[in-house]
C-alpha cells in the first residue's frame, strides 16, 4: 500500500510572533519552527498503518528547504522517504492553493492512502485534507481518533461535537487526524543515525495561485485589566450582577 503522511512546518507553541511591516502576514525573522502537532498523529499513523498492512511511507511538505529537518525526524521514526516540494512562502498560501499542490504529487506518488492532521496550529482552519479528497474524489474522514483498515475497506471513530460517530468508508481515503488516535514515537539512536547524512529531495511543482488576499493582520485587542469584586459569600451578588450586566455572559 502506498501511504502519503503531509506535514506542514509551523512557529512553535513559545514562539512571540509579530506582525509583518506590510500588515499582510507574520514577521518571520528570528521564528523558531517546529512540526504541527495533529500532523506528527499523521506520520504515526501511517507508520503503524504500514507496519500492519505492509507498503511504504512517503512524508510529504509544501515548504523550506529547512523542512528537511522536520523530514528527517520522521523518517528516523520509520517513514520510507521524504519529498520537499520546495516553496519558502508556503505559510502565506491560502488553502485552495496548498491542497491543489499537494494533490499533484500524491497523484503522481500513486497514494492510496493519505494521513494529515485535522488541521495546522498555525491558521487552525482544517480544509487542506477535504479540499485534497474532493480534488481526488476520494472519501474523506475527519477528526478521526480510531482507525480500522481491512483490505480495501476502512472503519473509523471520529470525534464530533454530539460525541464519537462510527464510518465505514472505501480506499483510496484521507485521513485527518485529532487527539487521541495514537501516541507518536520517538526516534532511537539507531533510526537517528541512519537518516542523519540522508539527502531528502526538493521538488518544484506548478504554481497554483491564492484565491484569498489578506487584507490587513492585526493583533488582538488588549484585555482589559480584571477585579476583584469582593471576597468570600458576600462576592456572589457582585460577581453575578458583573457577568449579567457587563460581561453579557448570563
Amino acid at each position: 500500500m502506498k501511504i502519503v503522511a503531509c506535514i506542514k512546518r509551523v512557529p512553535t507553541t513559545e514562539a512571540q510572533v509579530k506582525v509583518s511591516a506590510d500588515q499582510k502576514g507574520l514577521d518571520t525573522a528570528g521564528l523558531s519552527w517546529m512540526t504541527s502537532f495533529y500532523d506528527e498523529l499523521a506520520v504515526e499513523e501511517a507508520i503503524r498503518s504500514k507496519e500492519k498492512h505492509g507498503g511504504d511511507v512517503t512524508v510529504l511538505t509544501l515548504g523550506p528547504s529547512e523542512a528537511s529537518k522536520d523530514v528527517r525526524e520522521f523518517l528516523a521514526r520509520g517513514a520510507d522517504a521524504g519529498v520537499i516540494l520546495k516553496d519558502d512562502q508556503w505559510h502565506a498560501r491560502d488553502a485552495r492553493a496548498t491542497a491543489k499542490i499537494l494533490c499533484a504529487r500524491i497523484q503522481k506518488a500513486g497514494a492510496e492512502l493519505v494521513f494529515l492532521g485535522k488541521l495546522a496550529t498555525d491558521r487552525d482552519n482544517g480544509a487542506v485534507g477535504p479540499m485534497i479528497a474532493t480534488m481526488l474524489g476520494w472519501a474523506c474522514v475527519t477528526d478521526v481518533v480510531a482507525l480500522e483498515l481491512n483490505g480495501t475497506q476502512g472503519s473509523a471513530k471520529r470525534e464530533t461535537e454530539q460525541g464519537i460517530e462510527t464510518v465505514a468508508f472505501a480506499l483510496p481515503a484521507v485521513i485527518t487526524c485529532q487527539k487521541g488516535l495514537n501516541e507518536p514515537r520517538r526516534a532511537n539512536l539507531k533510526g537517528i543515525m541512519a537518516v542523519k547524512a540522508k539527502a531528502i529531495p526538493e521538488e518544484s511543482f506548478e504554481d497554483v495561485p491564492n484565491q484569498q488576499q489578506v487584507q490587513k493582520v492585526e493583533p488582538p485587542p488588549a484585555r482589559k485589566a480584571g477585579r476583584i469584586v469582593g471576597e468570600g459569600a458576600a462576592a456572589v451578588q457582585a460577581l453575578v450582577d458583573a457577568l449579567r450586566n457587563e460581561a453579557g455572559v448570563i
